[in-house]
């Protein structure tokens, strides 16, 4: 009789390749999956009773913005909040996306970069020279599941430039190449970009194909947030195949949506684009999540020029009614080249949802602020943006479930969460929710995917993107990463108001052939790594 350091034994294996389920036990050793015939005559150190229940490979969620959550600590960040990904089922992670990250910092720019690190990521959570060290901190301070980090393009931009609209010099523009390739070199996983983000956004298309060309070297991807997501969707998109076609990189384009009533339905002419990119040999493929409502920063609401010098910069301007009247103007008109979701929306559709010195706030529109103050919504934004010192984080409700349904049932489109785990507030309830979600809501309730189909696009599909050898299967010889859930119970329970409520139907996950997660619990295990690619 053979030994194994964990069984889970009994349960319908679904493998992560998108091949129908079959009746399977599930041995680990060594941190090392072996797939066995039910009932194998197996001795293990622990059993896992997976009877009536899914086995799959654990699931990767391809876009986070968790890269400090875990560094906080939890009298910090809340054990809610830390755990939360956990708990639905996530054994990887992916950071370091939309441009913003927690590396490369140089000196120079250090003091300002730890600010905009403390507005996007909730916490002084440090800023570091490399990977390398981005990687020692996460080992320091313990997961229990996985992590791995693209290089931020914005973070890249502000180490060399600063916060400046202007475009790169060449040997800025060489710096940010050498940075972006020692990164890459170190086992970070791709290039990633927000180009509707300042100071992103502050880069013509050259500066990104130069940085994407590196990362095309390495055989690693170029990841995006379009420049526009909204009414010039299509434009941004063709930017982006630009790009990769330009540089050699693979594009991944991120959290694929297409917001605000004048884009509503456009995913129709986006969808076909890319299927015919696909068919025509382009190596590209996009993430989504499950939800018609966004999340970002209420700076994020304001032209690109009110952000240029950076936080400093912005606050003496929203104190100026000259400047708060330019930037009334340029929501109400546009500005070239910028998204404008205030534009595209209005301020009834941004909610707050984090202001830490502001809590009575939370879960309220700029409208209904403003209206309550019998102030003009730009200045009651303008107002909790200098009292916060720029740390406000918004809900935007601005897509329709139609357009969301199409991009999670394209064959070539992966789950990320888009998470945003800052402490405090009223997080988007994604952060606890998208991977129950989509198994519970869109594949048993609406049959929009099949089960396998679901499990792929979180877990073999997303792990081949990244190029995470050996997880998102269950196979002999792959990592001992897994979830057991209830098919017919899975399903999200956070909402806006309570964001942070655990999913039902999520019993165990294995994180390195450890028990992280045991009836639906945490085990207090942290056997999580920080992956390279």
């Amino acid at each position: 009789m053979s030994r194994a350091d964990l069984l889970v034994r009994g349960g319908v294996l679904v493998d992560g390749t998108g091949a129908p389920g079959r009746p399977a036990d599930v041995a680990v050793t060594g941190g090392r999956l072996a797939v066995l015939p039910p009932g194998a005559a197996v001795e293990a150190a622990e059993v896992l009773d997976a009877r009536g229940r899914i086995v799959a490979p654990g699931f990767v969620d391809v876009h986070t913005h968790s890269d400090g959550a875990a560094l906080l600590g939890e009298a910090d960040a809340g054990r809610a909040l830390v755990r939360a990904a956990v708990l639905q089922g996530v054994t990887t992670e992916i950071c370091g996306n939309c441009g913003s990250g927690l590396f490369p910092a140089l000196p120079s720019q250090l003091p300002a970069m730890r600010a905009e690190a403390r507005v996007t990521f909730g916490g002084d959570t440090g800023m570091f020279r490399d990977f390398a060290g981005f990687a020692a901190a996460h080992t320091a301070a313990g997961r229990a599941n996985n992590v791995a980090s693209l290089v931020g393009h914005g973070t890249l931009r502000s180490g060399v430039l600063g916060p400046v609209d202007r475009p790169a010099r060449p040997e800025e523009l060489r710096e940010m190449c050498a940075l972006l390739d020692l990164a890459l070199s170190q086992g970070a996983a791709g290039l990633s970009t927000g180009l509707i983000y300042t100071p992103g956004s502050y880069a013509g298309t050259d500066e990104v194909v130069a940085l994407a060309a590196v990362a095309a070297r390495h055989g690693k991807p170029y990841v995006t947030h379009l420049r526009d997501e909204m009414s010039r969707v299509e434009e941004a998109l063709e930017e982006a195949v630009e790009i990769s076609v330009r540089s050699g990189a693979a594009l991944h384009v991120s959290h694929h949506k297409t917001a605000g009533r004048y884009a509503w339905g456009r995913t129709e002419r986006t969808l076909p684009r890319i299927a015919a990119l696909r068919a025509a040999g382009m190596d590209v493929t996009c993430d989504v999540y499950p939800y018609t409502a966004a999340s970002t920063a209420l700076s994020a609401m304001l032209p690109p020029w009110a952000n240029d010098g950076g936080l400093a910069a912005l606050a003496a301007r929203l104190g100026d009614p000259a400047q708060r009247d330019r930037m009334r103007r340029a929501i109400a008109e546009g500005v070239p080249g910028w998204e404008n979701t205030v534009g595209n929306g209005g301020w009834d559709r941004i909610s707050v949802a984090c202001a830490p010195r502001h809590p009575q706030t939370e879960g309220r529109t700029i409208a209904e602020l403003a209206a309550a103050a019998s102030a003009d919504p730009l200045d009651t934004a303008a107002g909790l943006l200098v009292a916060e010192r720029g740390e406000v984080t918004i809900i935007s409700h601005s897509m329709v479930e139609e357009d969301v349904r199409r991009v999670l049932a394209a064959p070539y489109a992966m789950i990320g969460s888009d998470g945003v785990p800052k402490p405090g507030g009223r997080p988007h309830p994604r952060w606890a929710g998208t991977f129950p979600r989509v198994l519970g809501r869109y594949a048993r309730e609406l049959g929009l995917l099949t089960l396998e189909e679901a499990v792929h696009k979180m877990t073999g599909m997303a792990a081949a993107r990244f190029g995470l050898a050996g997880r998102g299967v269950v196979r002999d010889g792959a990592h001992a990463d897994l979830v057991v859930f209830d098919a017919e119970r899975v399903a999200d329970r956070a909402t806006f108001t309570d964001p942070l409520l655990p999913p039902e139907g999520i019993e165990a996950v294995v994180v390195a052939g450890a028990v992280v997660v045991r009836d639906g619990e945490e085990t207090g295990a942290r056997p999580g790594q920080v992956l390279t690619t």
